[in-house]
């Protein structure tokens, strides 16, 4: 009884070892390799602009609903003409007129207290216009900000 126990033992104990290549358990066919380094995403000039800008204009957003007194416009909003791209051809002729078109609106909030509101939805209308015709993603973000 105990040869065929041992026997057995040895026939499961051979039958379950991997035989070349057909092993029913696969192999790791993860792409990563261990060269391969974790990249950390960084912003670009323009990007970290449009996130401060955006910051700064829900500040804007409070304070007209509250009443408050604005502050006076901010400079650093002109970096938008110098900031570096993501991809530097959206830095195009199109970009331009509408940076144009959004620092104009943009002052008019400052210039004139008894249309804040109204003047403050233009500068939302003349964001959304240029990323209507480049990067859309912030659309639905900006969108939250109209006061009404």
């Amino acid at each position: 009884m105990n040869k065929f126990i041992i026997l057995l033992f040895m026939a499961s104990f051979f039958s379950c070892q991997n035989k070349g290549n057909k092993s029913p358990i696969k192999e790791d066919t993860n792409t990563c390799s261990k060269e391969k380094q974790f990249e950390m995403y960084e912003m670009s000039e323009m990007a970290s602009l449009m996130e401060q800008m955006y910051a700064y204009n829900l500040q804007v957003r409070d304070r007209i609903l509250k009443g408050d007194t604005l502050w006076k416009y901010p400079r650093f909003f002109n970096k938008i003409y110098t900031a570096k791209f993501t991809t530097p051809s959206d830095n195009d002729v199109f970009f331009k007129k509408n940076a144009n078109k959004y620092i104009a609106a943009q002052k008019l909030i400052y210039s004139d207290s008894n249309y804040q509101k109204e003047n403050f939805n233009k500068m939302l209308n003349a964001c959304i216009a240029c990323h209507q015709g480049k990067c859309g993603g912030p659309i639905p973000r900006i969108k939250k900000l109209y006061l009404k």
